[in-house]
């Protein structure tokens, strides 16, 4: 695809933005509604010289990302709903190794096959911890075509740097939106590559304790000995189970994204300097929201609007500046009450309402302008 103005579908465009990332590799199974990304990439990347596979299932998929990212290579798969559940085991071993790697989520309703061409946004709190164990990963929240685009890069580029798992999770609406915007120039993309351990090094250690806590991986072919598995290891690499060591690496492993939140986090904030009732929300219920939120603007009303782009690690400390002198927090989401829990728990001064819709249908400018009049009262 040629730089300049572009009318894109939210999946192509997550399938244009990975390969311009540089992604060279792509495992996946259809299922609707992220069925146009594994498209899109059977088309574009054989243009690169990259490769795509559709596999017998999910699990299959991740596998092959896996193996495709250890082997040196940029992957991506990319799910929807019960989808997404059977990558979970695999996405744990690649946050547990250390394999850089993205997961496109597009969110449905649910659960089990639920409503497949209906949206949601349930899959919030399992994208951060739909794996077993404490284990580090990135999640990205993009509510637009164009954000779809760069966030996608954006997810390749924090995967490759932090050795981390990245999910770019989004709803069915924006995922099946066409919106028309200003794609890049292949100067201006940029892409960032793994940290690659020097060839022959002696006493080399795949976990080995760095001063940005991101180790270098080995480059294949390079002669390098490496030990990889799920089970808790050491700097070596081999399996331990002694406290210390255990202790050791796992604050490495949990504390590399803390270390780096500053280039991790992402958010918008719109009119919250003097908001007296602040609107927390993100994908395209925060479209809803940024259109309630000009409406009661005009009405007199002192309503903001704080918008997670990175949804975890959650940016914790600009919400609480941006909430700084608001009463009220509403928090608009298409599930049963997910993020609202965390508002709640970083604002526990402030009254935080949940305002939800589990139907398949969107919630509207109307529904998120009519409950604010209602805390206004």
């Amino acid at each position: 695809m040629t730089n300049g103005l572009q009318h894109l579908h939210g999946n192509h465009a997550c399938a244009l933005g990975a390969v311009a990332a540089g992604c060279r590799f792509f495992a996946g199974y259809p299922i609707t509604p992220s069925s146009e990304i594994a498209e899109r990439m059977s088309r574009e990347l054989p243009r690169v010289g990259g490769t795509f596979i559709q596999m017998e299932d999910e699990m299959a998929s991740m596998a092959a990302v896996l193996g495709a990212s250890m082997g040196g290579v940029k992957a991506m798969t990319a799910t929807s709903g019960p989808g997404f559940s059977l990558k979970q085991e695999h996405i744990g071993y690649a946050a547990a190794a250390e394999v850089p790697c993205v997961v496109v989520n597009v969110m449905r309703g649910g659960p089990s096959t639920g409503m497949p061409t209906k949206p949601a946004q349930s899959d919030i709190m399992q994208a951060r911890w739909g794996s077993h164990g404490d284990h580090p990963l990135i999640v990205l929240v993009p509510a637009s075509v164009k954000e779809i685009y760069s966030e996608t890069i954006r997810a390749f580029n924090l995967s490759e740097a932090y050795r981390v798992p990245v999910i770019v999770t989004f709803d069915q609406i924006v995922a099946h939106l066409l919106e028309t915007f200003e794609t890049p120039a292949e100067s201006e993309i940029v892409r960032i590559e793994r940290k690659w351990a020097a060839a022959g090094e002696a006493d080399y250690l795949p976990y080995a304790e760095t001063t940005d806590f991101v180790p270098p991986m080995a480059r294949p072919g390079d002669g390098l000995r490496v030990h990889t598995t799920g089970l808790t290891h050491a700097e070596t690499g081999f399996p331990t189970q002694e406290p210390a060591v255990v202790t050791r690496v796992m604050d490495r492993l949990l504390g590399k994204l803390e270390r780096h939140q500053a280039d991790i986090e992402s958010y918008q904030t719109l009119d919250c300097e003097d908001a007296e009732i602040l609107i927390v929300a993100y994908g395209i219920t925060s479209r809803a929201a940024r259109r309630a939120r000009r409406e009661l603007r005009q009405e007199g009303k002192k309503v903001g609007l704080f918008r997670p782009i990175t949804l975890w690690p959650f940016p914790e400390e600009a919400l609480r500046q941006a909430a700084a002198g608001a009463s009220h927090v509403l928090v608009p989401e298409m599930n049963a009450g997910q993020l609202v829990i965390e508002i709640e728990r970083l604002l526990p001064a402030l009254e935080v309402l949940a305002h939800n819709r589990i139907d398949g249908e969107p919630i509207g400018p109307a529904e998120i302008a009519d409950r604010v009049r209602e805390l206004a009262k």
